[in-house]
């Protein structure tokens, strides 16, 4: 009856110092950190040229040089993400498009994620699932969020905004 009871204690403390070890290593305990991100900054990344984002019509926003030429389009899931929360708060994302609206990129903004889930989300071309596509064909896309090992929360989030503004997109 002792072995049983010194077994059973030497398991309890090895969950409990096991699991406080995997939520260090997750992010819990440790302070969400906001990382900026603008859209602007986002959609220079595709169109170098790009001045200004300015609102076109519905949920479109045209992507204009210094001389007022569309050079593409965006949408931002941010006024519709407000309830989708990922792993630390919400994950609005913007999708930047040519002027055929075929998808150059998709990219989060603003947001308190963990970077490391980010990172992870990124090697694992979670953000490039959808480029080259249509919107509608980028709409019927589905990643597959389990498919994303270590950031289910985030890539759950950033799934259900991208689903979100597509829809939106592709009814205007």
């Amino acid at each position: 009856m002792k072995k049983y009871f010194s077994l059973l204690f030497i398991t309890f403390v090895f969950s409990t110092v096991l699991l406080s070890q995997t939520s260090e290593t997750r992010g819990k305990g440790s302070t969400p950190v906001l990382k900026e991100v603008s859209g602007l900054e986002v959609v220079k990344s595709v169109y170098p040229d790009a001045a200004a984002v300015e609102k076109s019509n519905g949920v479109w926003f045209n992507i204009v040089d210094a001389n007022k030429k569309v050079l593409g389009y965006c949408l931002s899931s941010k006024p519709y993400s407000d309830g989708i929360i990922g792993y630390n708060n919400t994950t609005p994302v913007i999708v930047v498009t040519d002027k055929n609206k075929i998808v150059k990129k998709v990219a989060i903004l603003s947001n308190w994620e963990t970077a490391a889930y980010l990172k992870k989300l990124e090697k694992q071309n979670y953000f490039n699932s959808w480029n080259g596509l249509k919107i509608n064909e980028a709409l019927k896309k589905k990643a597959t969020v389990d498919s994303y090992s270590g950031a289910t929360i985030t890539a759950g989030a950033l799934s259900k905004n991208i689903e979100i503004i597509l829809k939106k997109a592709a009814q205007n």
